[in-house]
C-alpha cells in the first residue's frame, strides 16, 4: 500500500472543504483534499443560488462549487478523487487509507464529510430533484413565490420548514404519515395558527407528478387506501438528515443524531488535531455560507495547532 506523510488532511468537497482548503493554502500548510462520491457537495443538486452572498443575480451551485475548488488548486490546495475507506484516529499521525489503496498519515485532519437529506427513496422524486423537489426550503423556497408547495414531515424541522414557507408562499400542503404531529407544541401551534397551512393527515406520498417543466402535482396514499392527487410547483422533504461522521465516531464525540460535536465555535473535537466543518457537525443552519464559515475557521484552528505542535 502506498503511504505518504501530509501536514493538513480535509475529508470533503462542498463549501466547508472547499473553503478550508482556501485558509490552509494561504497558511502555508499545503492541505490535501479528498473530494469523497460528491465533489462539490449538496450544492451540485441545487440549480440557482440566490443567497450566497457577492453574486447580484444569483449563481448556479455547480458553477459556485468548481470556482471555490479552483480558487483552492490556485492557492496552491492539492484535491484529489478518492473516498475514505478506512481511518484510524488513536495514533500520531493520524492515519487515513483512501480506496483502500492509499494510505495518508496526517498531522491535522479537518472532517468535512457533510450530510445527506433523507429521501422517501421514489424514482419519481428522484426524476425531479432540483426541478421542484428540494430539501431545503430555506435555500429553494424563494423560487416558489406566491405559488403552491408540500411539505413532507412531521417534526419540528418539517414545522419550521412549513411556516417558513407559508410566509412566502399562497398555500402549504403538510404530508403527515400519522394522525398526530411529532413536532414540539410550540412548533404545532405555529403550524395551526397559520391559515395558509394545511395539514394531510394519514397519507404517505405514492408519486411526485410532473413534466419537463418540473413538478406539478404529487399523488398520495391514505392509510384507508384511498388515492387522490393535489396540484403542487414545489416539494420539499423535511424528514432528517444523516451526518456522514460514521468512519470516525469510533473516535470523536457524536451527538445522538451522530452530528460530530464541536467544542464551542471553535472546530475543535475531542480529539486534538481533528477539526469537523460543515454540515457534517452542524444540525441547525445547513448553509453553504454557514459551512464555507466553519471550514475557515476549521483551517484557522488547524493552523494554531500545528504550531503549536512545532509542524510548521
Amino acid at each position: 500500500m502506498e503511504k505518504e506523510h501530509v501536514k493538513c488532511l480535509i475529508i470533503g468537497g462542498g463549501p466547508a472543504g472547499y473553503t478550508a482548503a482556501i485558509y490552509a493554502s494561504r497558511s502555508g500548510l499545503s492541505p490535501v483534499l479528498y473530494e469523497g462520491l460528491q465533489p462539490g457537495g449538496q450544492l451540485t443538486t441545487t440549480t440557482d443560488v440566490e443567497n450566497y452572498p457577492g453574486f447580484e443575480n444569483g449563481i448556479d451551485g455547480q458553477t459556485l462549487m468548481s470556482t471555490m475548488k479552483a480558487q483552492a488548486v490556485r492557492l496552491g490546495a492539492d484535491i484529489r478523487t478518492g473516498m475514505v475507506s478506512e481511518a484510524d484516529l488513536s495514533v500520531r499521525p493520524f492515519i487515513v487509507t483512501v480506496d483502500g489503496e492509499r494510505q495518508i498519515e496526517a498531522d491535522a485532519l479537518i472532517i468535512a464529510t457533510g450530510a445527506n437529506a433523507k429521501y422517501l427513496g421514489l424514482p419519481s422524486e428522484e426524476k425531479f430533484k432540483g426541478m421542484g423537489v428540494s430539501a431545503c426550503a430555506t435555500c429553494d423556497g424563494f423560487f416558489y413565490r406566491k405559488k403552491t408547495v408540500a411539505v413532507v414531515g412531521g417534526g419540528d424541522t418539517a414545522c419550521e420548514e412549513a411556516t417558513y414557507l407559508a410566509s412566502i408562499c399562497s398555500k402549504v400542503y403538510m404530508i403527515v404519515r400519522r394522525d398526530v404531529l411529532r413536532a414540539s407544541e410550540a412548533m404545532q401551534d405555529r403550524v395551526r395558527n397559520t391559515p395558509n397551512i394545511e395539514i394531510l393527515w394519514n397519507c404517505n406520498t405514492q408519486e411526485v407528478l410532473g413534466d419537463v417543466s418540473g413538478v406539478t402535482g404529487v399523488r398520495l396514499v391514505r392509510k384507508d387506501g384511498s388515492v387522490f392527487d393535489i396540484p403542487v410547483d414545489g416539494f420539499f422533504l423535511a424528514i432528517g438528515h444523516h451526518p456522514n461522521s460514521e468512519l470516525f465516531s469510533r473516535w470523536v464525540n457524536v451527538n445522538p443524531e451522530g452530528y460530530i460535536m464541536t467544542d464551542g465555535v471553535s472546530s475543535r473535537t475531542n480529539v486534538d488535531g481533528v477539526f469537523a466543518a460543515g454540515d457534517v457537525q452542524d444540525p441547525h443552519y445547513r448553509q453553504a455560507i454557514t459551512a464555507a464559515a466553519s471550514g475557515c475557521r476549521a483551517a484557522l484552528d488547524a493552523e494554531k495547532f500545528l504550531i503549536s505542535q512545532n509542524k510548521i
